[in-house]
């Protein structure tokens, strides 16, 4: 998920698309969160660890 938002991302400000550049934003906020979560040990959405 944060790589698919980093790549995004890095296409949305290439091409000056703006809702791909804010949906690469929102996956890798999302993303380094649900890592963040994780890697404490917390489980998310019922899973003990999210790959």
């Amino acid at each position: 998920m944060i790589i698919l938002g980093a790549i995004l991302l890095v296409i949305g400000l290439i091409t000056g698309i703006a809702v791909l550049w804010t949906i690469g934003v929102i996956l890798l906020v999302v993303g380094a969160a649900l890592w963040i979560l994780g890697g404490m040990g917390h489980a998310v959405a019922g899973r003990r660890h999210y790959w």
